[in-house]
């Protein structure tokens, strides 16, 4: 990703060179062809080529301060909240200095309006061109274009950390060859694989043609790690390290400063009693509105099953929510009446890695199931489940007592939030992921939880129900 950054800084600059430009014509065309907000008068009009010189300047000045201001620089991970933010803050400061610099000189003679209408306009195009280049970018990365291809040191919870959190946000540009590990215990973790012991590094480097090197491996290892860093950049590949600090725990950093003395503390990753509330206030608010939209739907939905397959129109299972609780989860009947005991018969048919059970072509489901589960209508009568309390409408998928009974220790985290209707693992792929890379998303989702990552899921939710991508 690095070795394009350059590249995409000229791009960058010249399409907002173009954009700025447009702005200020735009605004021109406002102030004085729609004469917007009042009339101009004859004597106060100026023609567009008188402009001209100045909306080059600022074109100019605008590029400088962006780049002082730090718009230029590659920031991996860097929300576009925290650009927009960027962007109107510089451009507002230029537009403040070019009103000055031109009012102290000729104060009669040019229009004010048009600087707030430009610097408005300018943001305004500047956040949608970077809004389409992140989409843009995105698609590249996800066919493997453009990114850092990067070999991690350590399988251990550091390293599982950095894997799903690649996962979960494929807009930071990198691409996990693997990982090595010296301990001979360890293997796969989910599509990541175990590359062999860290003496084989330098020749992984060199036949995976890696950037960059990524070491997750505790303070004892000292000497390992000095050893590791020279052997990776002999190679050629940057080496990044993460702080011994993060072994600790997968808590966040909370930061204060004694007299100019930061101090590190350690707080625990999971939700506080204020964050559960404002999650539950959302969860009942928006369930009691879409469960009203969607019973016209489901009524039809009933109906539909009926119809096609004897047997209830609601099946029930019972489930593991919130701290190991049981709960009964309710769905729409997608398959044949007794499709549970037949699964023993069909276990090696089974597509899905882990404790879980899935099938692509399931002979069990209905002629309407199939439709149901590829759009995810079947999950309708969750909302109840939701009002209920039982679960949210973003979180983990809600596991069966047999897929808990097998998980490792640390699967056992994603049962720390209620499951949910809807999730990152909906939004990432669904079936098409392994059962670990669905349990990194759903530690991902709880570590890094907020409202906006909620709506953010739910938005993003849509088009994975249209697509019905990875969905059997």
């Amino acid at each position: 990703m690095q070795r394009h950054a350059r590249t995409l800084l000229f791009l960058q600059a010249g399409i907002d060179f173009v954009l700025i430009n447009a702005a200020f014509a735009l605004a021109y065309f406002i102030r004085y062809e729609l004469r917007f907000p009042i009339t101009v008068a004859e004597a106060n009009y100026v023609a567009y080529p008188e402009y001209i010189p100045i909306t080059l300047l600022l074109a100019v000045g605008l590029l400088v301060i962006y780049r002082i201001e730090g718009i230029y620089n590659y920031v991996r991970g860097r929300s576009w909240l925290e650009e927009f933010y960027g962007l109107i803050t510089a451009t507002f400061t230029g537009i403040v200095i070019l009103v000055f610099v031109f009012f102290f000189f000729r104060p009669q003679y040019y229009s004010r309006l048009i600087y707030l209408y430009a610097g408005i306009l300018i943001v305004i195009f500047l956040t949608f061109a970077r809004v389409l280049m992140r989409m843009v970018l995105g698609r590249l990365r996800q066919r493997g274009i453009g990114v850092d291809r990067a070999i991690l040191v350590g399988g251990g919870e550091i390293g599982r950390a950095i894997m799903r959190s690649v996962l979960a946000q494929p807009d930071l540009g990198y691409h996990i060859e693997g990982f090595v590990d010296d301990d001979p215990n360890k293997g796969a973790i989910g599509s990541f694989p175990l590359l062999g012991g860290t003496d084989q590094l330098p020749r992984l480097v060199r036949e995976h043609k890696v950037d960059e090197v990524i070491i997750t491996l505790p303070w004892h290892a000292r000497e390992k790690i000095v050893n590791i860093i020279e052997t990776a950049e002999a190679e050629g590949a940057r080496v990044k390290i993460v702080p011994d600090l993060f072994q600790l725990s997968l808590s966040q950093i909370a930061v204060d400063a004694v007299g100019g003395i930061p101090l590190i503390g350690v707080k625990e990753a999971t939700f506080s009693s204020s964050a559960l509330a404002i999650k539950r206030a959302m969860d009942i608010l928006l369930s009691v509105v879409l469960f009203v939209f969607a019973l016209i739907p489901m009524a039809i939905i009933a109906v539909l099953i009926k119809l096609s397959s004897p047997g209830p129109v609601i099946f029930s299972q019972l489930r593991v929510g919130r701290g190991g609780k049981l709960f009964t989860a309710h769905k729409f009947r997608t398959m044949r009446v007794g499709a549970d005991d037949e699964k023993d018969a069909l276990r090696h048919l089974n597509e899905a890695s882990g404790p879980l059970f899935k099938i692509r072509n399931d002979p069990r489901i209905t002629s309407i199931g199939k439709w149901l589960r590829r759009t995810s209508l079947d999950e309708l009568p969750q909302f109840w489940n939701v009002l209920n309390g039982d679960m949210s409408l973003v979180g983990p998928r809600p596991p069966l007592p047999i897929e808990v009974a097998q998980y490792q220790e640390w699967h056992k985290r994603r049962l720390e939030v209620s499951p949910g209707v809807t999730g990152l693992w909906q939004v990432s792929g669904r079936s098409e992921l392994t059962f670990d890379e669905m349990v990194m998303l759903d530690l991902y989702y709880i570590e890094n939880w907020s409202p906006w990552l909620d709506i953010w899921i739910m938005v993003k939710t849509i088009p994975a129900l249209l697509t019905a991508r990875g969905a059997y």
